[in-house]
């Protein structure tokens, strides 16, 4: 279990660093620009915890999956970039994808 919170940690540093690497204008933003590298090293550092147990191609589904759908509502939150229609549909695939594995394959490791 604290596997997956390991796997929470990496998604939460991900978003954190995603977010202010859009802050950062293209690196030319020192603060943002650190806040973005730190976050990102934290984000690999905890998923290569989570991946000790939990398979690395699960673990990349939920990190990813999972950081699209939030990122995607940060963006549309923060910087107004309100996602249309195929995108909505293409998060849904995507969600109900990561549903998918966790729920009916038996590589998920549960």
């Amino acid at each position: 279990m604290k596997n997956f919170v390991f796997l929470f940690c990496a998604i939460a540093c991900e978003l954190v660093g995603t977010t202010f690497l859009k802050k950062s204008e293209g690196f030319s933003k020192a603060i943002p620009t650190l806040i973005t590298v730190i976050a990102m090293v934290s984000a690999f550092y905890f998923l290569s915890l989570a991946i000790r147990t939990v398979p690395v191609g699960i673990a990349y589904a939920i990190w990813s999956g999972v950081g699209i759908v939030f990122i995607t509502i940060i963006g549309a939150v923060l910087f107004k970039q309100t996602p249309d229609t195929p995108a909505i549909i293409g998060l849904t695939l995507i969600v109900l994808g990561v549903i998918v594995i966790n729920v009916f394959s038996k590589v998920a490791g549960h």
